[in-house]
């Protein structure tokens, strides 16, 4: 018997439009691949990036501290006088002025011995007429030999002495009269009082060992700032003073700025007005002091503070935006665009931050196109399409 072949067999309408379908499907495939094979890889597309010439500008490096407001002149009001308490005449914690009655002790008892010293002056005082007119009759009769050698000395001694009382008593009563004066308390100075350790009623101590502490008084107008300079720091100042670059602090006054920890851009401006002697050997570092006004008494002794002093003389510098170094395994580096607009790496050497732009104290030109924007797109000898801005933002531009 004869086998049929596959051919043979009268398709199916279905099966017969299914194979069709196939045939067009792998005809369309062949035909896209042949298209993509004839245009080549696709294009890429040329970065854009944000480009700025560095600012050209005089230059000071600061060096910065951390240091202590302290009061510029600071006093503890300490009883003179012992005694009660009889009246309180400030309020705490306020404003007083130099010569402001404070506290008032009882006065009776020391203007009772005022008056007793009065009297005994009056009688030192009697009793020296009495004694000056003796020697002065006493002067005469020896003339006329009416009393002896010895009687007209003794006369003349009494007086002498008489005198010495006189001045004894006198001195009695100045230091009577001083202490009736202690017995009201006045201000030393002027600032800002503290509170009254003692209240009326109450019985203090006087004279100069364990008198009672009454109050405190600061002044806040103007305030020092006491700060540490490191050995390193000193030995970089004195140098620039040997060759002429800055002058040292121990021969002149040089500016300081300062800022307070809810402070910033540097907003109190004052000088250094005081320099150890000496390097403290167990810290390595040298007490210095700078004073800065405080009008509107907002400063205190004990904030702590920042401050920052010129490090070095004027110099020409150029300024980027800090954004856009880049780092290099501790170097670090900028992106420049050459005539051809293709981008290039540039190492640099950087120096300090200075109102929110970095310092370039080497490896730029001023006439470079610095990259400060797309540096994540840039590659080195790459084209780039650059767009031409100013280095520093407009935002810090109007400060």
């Amino acid at each position: 018997m004869a086998r049929a072949s596959f051919f043979s067999v009268p398709l199916l309408p279905a099966l017969r439009q299914a194979l069709v379908g196939l045939l067009v499907l792998s005809s369309m495939t062949a035909c896209k691949r042949s298209s993509t094979a004839t245009a080549g890889p696709p294009q890429t597309a040329v970065p854009e990036v944000t480009v700025a010439r560095p600012v050209a500008k005089r230059l000071m490096d600061w060096d910065e501290f951390t240091g202590r407001l302290t009061a510029r002149k600071r006093v503890e009001v300490h009883a003179r006088v012992s005694g009660y308490v009889t009246k309180v005449s400030f309020k705490e914690g306020a404003e007083v002025k130099a010569g402001d009655l404070l506290f008032t002790i009882d006065p009776r008892p020391y203007q009772a011995i005022v008056e007793r010293a009065e009297a005994m002056l009056s009688q030192a005082k009697s009793a020296a007429e009495v004694a000056s007119v003796e020697a002065r009759n006493a002067t005469a009769l020896r003339q006329g030999q009416a009393i002896s050698v010895e009687e007209s000395e003794r006369r003349l001694k009494s007086a002498t002495g008489e005198m010495a009382g006189v001045r004894g008593a006198e001195a009695a009563l100045r230091a009577a009269k001083l202490d009736l004066e202690f017995t009201e308390i006045h201000a030393p100075i002027s600032g800002r009082i503290s509170d009254a350790r003692v209240t009326e009623g109450n019985l203090v101590s006087g004279g100069n060992q364990g008198a009672t502490l009454l109050t405190t008084i600061v002044e806040l107008d103007p305030i020092y700032c006491e700060i540490e300079a490191d050995e390193r720091s000193v030995l970089k100042y004195r140098e620039m003073h040997k060759t002429g670059e800055r002058t040292s602090a121990m021969f002149a006054r040089i500016p300081a700025q300062m800022e307070l920890l809810n402070q910033d851009g540097w907003p109190n401006h004052g000088e250094i007005d005081f320099v150890d002697n000496q390097i403290n050997p167990a810290t390595g570092t040298i007490r210095a002091r700078a004073v800065f006004p405080n009008a509107d008494r907002l400063m205190s002794p004990g904030f702590f503070a920042r401050v920052r002093i010129p490090g070095s003389g004027e110099y020409d510098g150029l300024l980027i935006r800090d954004s856009a170094v880049g780092d290099d395994q501790g170097s670090s580096f900028v992106w420049v665009l050459d005539a051809e607009d293709k981008a290039v790496y540039k190492p640099v050497t950087l120096g300090p931050l200075l109102d929110g732009m970095r310092v370039i104290r080497k490896g730029l030109a001023a006439d470079d196109r610095v990259v400060v924007l797309g540096l994540m797109s840039v590659r080195n000898g790459a084209k780039v399409k650059p767009t031409l801005t100013d280095m520093q933002p407009a935002a810090e531009a109007t400060k």
